[in-house]
């Protein structure tokens, strides 16, 4: 991989969303954030909305998403987002979204995701992690691509959104076993595997789209505690806190954790430019696959990036969602 200085933005770990978004007028901009009913979500559909954004909540819960929709109008005297039901583990509800989706849209925020304590498949036998954080979306994506494409030739460009996490650096793409048939499950591993996929996700969007206007990048949002870690077991939570001793992180506040979304979002470095790894507001640095994490905690595992096997997954999750 050529190396090269990483995009610079002008916000640090502490920078909260409506820093990054102040000043910048998103009337007319159409949005999508999936998994918009808890923790990190919220924050970033409130932030675009109050930044004139037109935001859709893409949820499970159509009633929790009502609440935040109400509570996000309330809070910032803007236009009540939209709510529409979206389960990515379930093909059909990606289907029905994306055929009731009319018009361009400019930005697609991939926030959702689900972490298991132990295995837990679709009704295709899909691991749960991948299939709802990798699979589900990267389906989302492809449904509205003609929409994004639209958005673009409006704006001069449209954007996506991937949340990766720092756990992509305990795992790389196992080909060979993607839905854990024949190792032994470990939802850890599992968890990991899938956030490597949303950044090779936003790694081969870019290659293929940028031609329509379209660019994808991943970021971390850091250490925000949140609904995520709800079905956590105790082998997990004792993992992150031994994380957090070692220093791997601090946690952040949702305000803080959303903001590296949202220079993915709206900062002008990365308006034509993907392919990005970003943490802590910044593209962050690239490291060897073998680094350790206590000892690079804001990096990059070169497996996440590697435009080949983001090309391969590509193909290889194309390939599942037409079975």
């Amino acid at each position: 991989m050529t190396a090269r200085d990483p995009l610079s933005a002008s916000f640090t770990a502490s920078s909260t969303a409506d820093e990054v978004v102040r000043g910048i007028d998103l009337t007319s901009i159409r949005a999508i954030v999936t998994g918009a009913s808890s923790g990190i979500g919220i924050e970033t559909a409130r932030a675009l909305t109050a930044a004139g954004a037109q935001v859709t909540l893409a949820v499970r819960n159509t009633a929790a998403g009502d609440a935040v929709a109400g509570t996000i109008e309330s809070s910032t005297g803007g236009v009540r987002p939209r709510v529409v039901r979206l389960d990515l583990a379930d093909r059909a509800t990606v289907t029905s979204f994306v055929d009731a989706w009319s018009g361009p849209l400019h930005l697609l925020v991939n926030n959702a995701g689900v972490v298991t304590g132990g295995l837990e498949r679709t009704r295709e036998g899909w691991e749960l992690q991948f299939a709802t954080n990798h699979l589900g979306h990267l389906a989302l994506a492809l449904g509205l691509h003609d929409a994004l494409t639209l958005g673009a030739s409006e704006r001069d460009g449209a954007r996506i959104v991937s949340v990766s996490s720092t756990a992509h650096m305990r795992s790389g793409i196992d080909f060979d076993d993607l839905h854990f048939e024949r190792r032994d499950y470990d939802p850890q591993i599992a968890y990991a595997q899938s956030k490597t996929a949303n950044s090779l996700f936003a790694v081969e969007a870019t290659r293929l789209w940028a031609s329509d206007g379209i660019v994808a990048n991943a970021v971390n949002p850091g250490g925000v505690a949140t609904g995520l870690q709800r079905n956590f077991t105790s082998q997990q939570r004792q993992s992150l806190d031994a994380a957090e001793a070692a220093g791997v992180f601090t946690y952040k506040t949702v305000q803080q954790g959303a903001a590296t979304t949202m220079v993915a979002a709206v900062a002008p470095q990365f308006a034509h430019s993907g392919g990005h790894y970003l943490d802590d507001s910044q593209e962050a640095y690239t490291v060897p696959n073998d680094a350790d994490l206590a000892q690079h905690p804001h990096g990059v595992k070169e497996w996440a990036l590697d435009p080949a096997v983001a090309e391969r997954l590509w193909a290889v999750s194309t390939d599942l969602l037409r079975t």
